[in-house]
């Protein structure tokens, strides 16, 4: 796996959700992940204090390359091959975690949920005013997606730890793509292409009834 604590560069995420697509639509797995290692990045951005949401994502990216290099590679191509695959040889946990806790889909919809989050995030960096406070801007995203997912403390120690977030100008430079004007440009390329990923993977799941996975 690629070093995971060198400087994000928004340009590899970008690059990497405008190859996760096809020609058929499905959603390339391979390109999917070396995106999220490009956000892993983005995470250890944020601060020790979100070491464990980064450390949770690269265990999940571990789970995924182990699948992917495994004796049944050839079902983990693409997200729409592994969810027929799985589910077709009920591989998944569909009412509690049992003898498939580590499932390709299972691991997935974890970084399903979380990438929404980060792409509100993200969104709401590229629309807001110079002054907008990203500890606001990281709590909405996060109150609008993940916090569903969480018990109470775990949304309690997130919600601190965004009070510790540097200011918007601070993030867009630490996006290694320029002067914060052109990180904001090229959020406004990048973010439709993960939007794009999200809905496909997201209608995907609901088709299967995988949005709930214990």
């Amino acid at each position: 796996m690629d070093d995971l604590e060198s400087d994000f560069n928004l340009k590899v995420v970008l690059i990497s959700f405008k190859e996760c697509l096809n020609e058929k639509g499905e959603v390339l797995l391979e390109h999917y992940l070396t995106g999220w290692r490009g956000l892993v990045r983005f995470l250890n951005s944020l601060g020790v204090m979100f070491s464990f949401i980064s450390k949770d994502v690269m265990a999940k990216l571990q789970i995924m390359e182990r699948l992917r290099s495994g004796p049944q590679r050839d079902h983990y191509d693409s997200l729409q091959a592994m969810v027929a695959y799985e589910v077709g040889n009920q591989l998944v946990d569909l009412q509690r975690r049992s003898s498939h806790p580590d499932s390709g889909c299972r691991t997935v919809l974890r970084l399903h949920r979380a990438l929404r989050w980060l792409q509100l995030f993200l969104e709401s960096l590229r629309t807001s005013p110079e002054d907008a406070s990203t500890s606001v801007l990281c709590t909405d995203s996060y109150n609008a997606s993940l916090a569903a997912y969480h018990p109470w403390i775990v949304r309690r120690a997130v919600t601190v730890a965004f009070c510790t977030l540097p200011t918007r100008k601070v993030f867009l430079e630490t996006m290694n793509v320029g002067p914060p004007e052109q990180a904001v440009e090229m959020l406004d390329e990048a973010l439709p292409f993960i939007q794009h990923v999200y809905d496909i993977s997201q209608k995907l799941y609901a088709e299967h009834a995988l949005l709930d996975l214990p």
